[in-house]
């Protein structure tokens, strides 16, 4: 239940910040859902990338389709050589997603570490 939870936080605050800031901030939000709800090292770097692949593919199919997938064709062709908007959309999820896992895996390292600490000194 609190994957599916950190999920959702994560894809909601990550489109609201995608909205007002920069293409990062999606590590800010993972890294901070993270360090609030707690998940194990690997679920917590899952969650992030599942949310962000998630979101990005969603906002990038949505665009596409928004401009007759003019602007995914000719980027396409400049990277890859080829039409293909859709492994366009892929790599630039996959992009997004590691980021926001590596965001995410922080947080959950953080908040172990300081509660790890915070466990020393109460003993």
């Amino acid at each position: 239940m609190k994957f599916l939870a950190s999920l959702l936080l994560i894809i909601a605050l990550g489109y609201m910040a995608g909205l007002f800031m920069a293409w990062w901030s999606v590590a800010l939000v993972a890294f901070l859902v993270a360090l609030l709800i707690p998940l194990s090292s690997g679920k917590a770097f899952a969650c992030g990338f599942i949310a962000i692949f998630i979101l990005w593919m969603a906002v990038a199919f949505f665009q596409d389709v928004r401009n007759d997938h003019i602007l995914a064709n000719r980027v396409s062709e400049i990277f890859l050589k080829m039409h293909s908007p859709v492994l366009m959309g892929i790599i630039s999820s996959v992009i997004g997603a590691l980021v926001a896992g590596m965001g995410s895996l922080t947080g959950s390292l953080l908040r172990k570490t300081l509660n790890a600490k915070g466990s020393t000194l109460n003993a």
